[in-house]
């Protein structure tokens, strides 16, 4: 995690969306920040080159504080996609929380899926992170276009290996709550596992999603 305060009773968590080059990780947190409530939304930071729209990070806080006065703060971020910024990716996925892995549907990017997906595990164990330890959601993205690979061969290879699996296509707004709304029940119940964070701070679960996934 980001930081942790627990004298002044505050903790920072993050959450990293990692994928291919173009495989629609910017677009599902632009499609985030207008579904959200704009008091519960933050300022949403992008950088864009002509080779790849996010070369590094996009930025989405929401804040949800305790009757105890417990106060947790989430921020989103986004990884270029391109090998050339591995650097980046790495630097991005440090002290992560949880990740979300936005898959291309279409057939001709199953390899890179692949790939990127390798990268995602080699990346998190040179920054000191397991993957099989992580709270992990796939989204496979681009379910709207043509030549996409059938939902239930996508279901058989991914989520026999325990991952849970999320349709989606960001950029007409399905399955992106769900991707999100199912990272962050993971995320929150791998944290409380750790921090014991109802027990000992008064952090209500159900209060804690509905404050976070307010729109």
């Amino acid at each position: 995690m980001i930081e942790f305060d627990e004298h002044q009773r505050k903790l920072v968590l993050k959450l990293v969306y990692y994928g291919p080059a173009l495989s629609g990780k910017t677009t599902n947190l632009l499609s985030l920040h207008d579904q959200f409530d704009r008091n519960g939304r933050g300022e949403l930071m992008m950088l864009d080159t002509t080779e790849d729209r996010t070369i590094y990070f996009d930025l989405l806080p929401f804040f949800y504080e305790a009757p105890s006065g417990f106060k947790i703060k989430l921020k989103v971020f986004t990884v270029p996609g391109q090998v050339r910024h591995d650097a980046t990716r790495k630097a991005v996925l440090q002290r992560a929380d949880g990740v979300v892995f936005v898959a291309d549907s279409r057939t001709s990017m199953m390899a890179m899926n692949g790939e990127s997906f390798a990268n995602l595990e080699q990346n998190l164990s040179l920054v000191g992170l397991a993957i099989d330890q992580l709270p992990l959601v796939v989204q496979f993205n681009k379910r709207d276009l043509a030549e996409v690979v059938a939902e239930e061969e996508i279901r058989k290879t991914w989520s026999e290996a325990g991952l849970p699996v999320v349709m989606a296509s960001a950029l007409q707004g399905r399955g992106v709550i769900e991707t999100f709304r199912m990272a962050v029940e993971l995320l929150f119940d791998s944290l409380d596992s750790k921090l014991q964070l109802r027990e000992k701070y008064g952090v209500d679960r159900a209060a804690f999603l509905r404050a976070i996934m307010k729109t």
